[in-house]
């Protein structure tokens, strides 16, 4: 895939019947956060609820909701001057947008991105902080490679490669 062909997508993973899948939500809900987790808080779960949110070639959110609490990792806070998912990403976790000299410094160096949010969101499922701060920082990676990524590590790459297909059809 080039990264003229990267699209945006949101899709929303949970438990049923003791088994994983994962349904695509509206493209819509990528610039919109309150959106998102209203849409993931109507759908029901044996546990939580994951939202796996990928912007083109630029950045991902990933969001777990467990009833009223909503853990949220943004993978490069660099994103929040262009994209307004992960400026109320940033709000949200009441991170400040980084000034423009911030910005220039996170800029300056190519091979690095600065997360922000919960890096623990999926220890509990098996990918601890320090493999999804790797996973996130690898700049070779399009956002859905490391969703992708993320969805084998977690267990339910099957239903989640399903619903990326839907995307590209």
């Amino acid at each position: 895939m080039t990264d003229e062909d990267a699209l945006d997508f949101a899709i929303v993973v949970y438990r049923e019947d003791e088994r994983w899948d994962a349904e695509l939500l509206p493209v819509t809900l990528t610039s919109d956060l309150k959106g998102l987790i209203h849409a993931l808080r109507q759908q029901p779960s044996e546990s939580s609820t994951i939202g796996l949110v990928a912007v083109g070639d630029e950045f991902f959110v990933a969001l777990r909701v467990f009833g009223e609490r909503v853990d949220v990792f943004l993978s490069d806070i660099a994103a929040s001057w262009d994209f307004p998912l992960a400026r109320q990403v940033l709000d949200y976790l009441d991170v400040p947008v980084p000034d423009e000299e911030e910005l220039d410094e996170i800029l300056q160096d190519e091979e690095t991105v600065l997360p922000a949010g919960d890096l623990s969101i999926f220890a509990d499922l098996g990918l601890d902080e320090m493999e999804l701060g790797i996973l996130s920082g690898d700049i070779d990676l399009l956002p859905e490679d490391v969703l992708s990524s993320i969805a084998a590590r977690l267990g339910f790459s099957e239903p989640f490669e399903r619903a990326i297909e839907s995307v590209f059809n």
